[in-house]
């Protein structure tokens, strides 16, 4: 190793300048043409640094993302944030698809661009289900199958109680969002019908145990409010297993955006802004909301690409409590039998086969029939007498 290269340099060029021969320099210096040719193009009389290592990074990087691009991304993000909705890699990509922005990034290059400038969050895997198969609810085209939960009781403040009725429809992911201050017969039919008013109303509505929803222990087969309600309009309510609220995970992650972006976010001070508040979120949701699922798209495109004829209720005020029994419809009970063998349908119990033992079964309730059939795996394996009270 040279222990002086700039010394060497200045050197060389010195003689050169002086009019020796590049011959005679190289082979005394034990340099190439090539070398001597490099430092006498750099030369500058009036610059000392002339003489000194520059870096040999490319000027000029051909794959590198534009800077321009950099900074869209980074303001789209923080758009997308600021909006409280989905700010991750595909959200951003499907917006700069809708920006019409050239040169497209792709998803990986948006991640780098995320992770370069600290702007992502750790994320856990893909849920896979394992263990007993479970006979789930699925939505097929818009308004096929609907899950509903309430959220609450929550507090403005002061005294003003609160729950909000919650619902959403697993083919296109519009949700509905009503106010309603009691879990009471007439709030649950009221909240519904809302609820249906805006989104229409669907086959299936799948729901939890609560007795807001199935009605009074004391009288297991007397259907309470929501039933009824259900099958005077032709839909069949779903009850999923008992202590499972995952089987209604759809809406349970629902819950999730409404307590974070909209609870958690907006402060309201009264019963008009809180029901104000929640129809506009409702809005935002269906509206700006992208998902996966729907390569994309917000809820209310997903429904318009669908073109389905939807069905609302005929009568702007809902039906008063108590609705009469219906005389025909259906409403189905998903269970897991135990070891016991015992079938609970909201409190009473029936005995069943030993093979059953530890499998998911469907409890189909035929009002006109009177009777109840069960299912595994969409095969009859057993039947009962039940008398409606």
């Amino acid at each position: 190793m040279r222990k002086n290269p700039e010394r060497e340099r200045t050197f060389a060029v010195q003689r050169f300048l002086d009019g020796e021969k590049p011959k005679t320099i190289c082979s005394s210096l034990n340099r190439s043409r090539a070398w001597l040719h490099k430092w006498v193009v750099r030369y500058l009389p009036d610059d000392p640094t002339w003489c000194q290592n520059r870096s040999t990074c490319p000027k000029r990087r051909p794959g590198r993302t534009p800077t321009e691009i950099e900074e869209i991304v980074k303001l789209v993000r923080l758009h997308l944030y600021n909006q409280d909705i989905f700010h991750g890699a595909q959200a951003i990509h499907w917006e700069l698809e809708e920006m019409h922005v050239v040169p497209l990034p792709s998803l990986r290059t948006i991640n780098r661009i995320l992770a370069r400038h600290s702007l992502t969050h750790r994320r856990t895997g893909q849920y896979e289900p394992k263990g007993t198969p479970y006979p789930a609810l699925v939505g097929k085209v818009p308004n096929h199958a609907h899950q509903a939960d309430f959220v609450g009781p929550r507090y403005l403040r002061g005294p003003l109680r609160f729950y909000s009725l919650n619902v959403v429809d697993l083919a296109t992911a519009r949700g509905g969002f009503q106010l309603l201050f009691s879990r009471s017969a007439q709030s649950v039919i009221d909240g519904f019908w809302a609820i249906w008013q805006r989104l229409g109303i669907p086959k299936h509505v799948q729901v939890d145990n609560e007795t807001s929803f199935c009605g009074s222990r004391r009288y297991p087969r007397g259907m309470g409010p929501l039933i009824r309600l259900c099958l005077h309009n032709q839909v069949e309510p779903w009850f999923i297993p008992v202590s499972e609220p995952w089987r209604n995970g759809v809406v349970e992650k629902l819950n999730d955006h409404y307590q974070q972006k909209f609870l958690d976010k907006v402060t309201m001070s009264g019963e008009d802004e809180l029901r104000s508040g929640s129809l506009a979120f409702e809005h935002k949701h269906n509206s700006r909301y992208r998902y996966s699922k729907l390569g994309g798209k917000t809820p209310l495109v997903a429904l318009a690409e669908r073109n389905v004829q939807l069905k609302f209720p005929q009568e702007q005020q809902p039906p008063r409590h108590p609705i009469k029994k219906p005389k025909i419809g259906r409403y189905h009970v998903v269970r897991m039998i135990r070891s016991d063998c015992r079938l609970n349908i909201f409190g009473e119990l029936f005995t069943v086969a030993p093979e059953l033992q530890y499998e998911y079964v469907v409890a189909t309730i035929d009002v006109k029939e009177q009777r109840l059939k069960l299912f595994l795996d969409h095969v009859q394996v057993d039947e009962f007498d039940y008398k409606m009270r």
